[in-house]
């Protein structure tokens, strides 16, 4: 499904998107054991999770974040900075309001 999608990948994160037929979008993360334990993979999730809630979005595609292992470790900050870098070269961002 997602070999005719965009996929992008930096330092800690990559992600890869393809639209979907729905009017929201659908987020997926993939955070293998490899990253930390599973309380260190959870809270990796929750931070990605917050840094995607304040972004201006579009609608209408399945998007999978996935984790590198050097995320583990990386500041809430940086993680946000890097998934608005990838979102933005997918072009899934709005432009922001002026």
């Amino acid at each position: 499904m997602f070999q005719a999608g965009r996929h992008n990948g930096g330092r800690l994160l990559a992600v890869r998107s393809v639209r979907n037929d729905l009017a929201w979008s659908r987020f997926a993360y993939s955070i293998p054991r490899r990253v930390g334990g599973a309380v260190v993979r959870n809270r990796l999730r929750r931070r990605l999770r917050e840094a995607l809630r304040s972004l201006p979005l579009h609608e209408g595609f399945d998007v999978v974040v996935v984790a590198r292992p050097e995320a583990a470790a990386a500041s809430f900050h940086a993680l946000r900075t890097e998934l608005t870098l990838l979102l933005r070269r997918a072009r899934l961002l709005d432009a922001p309001p002026a």
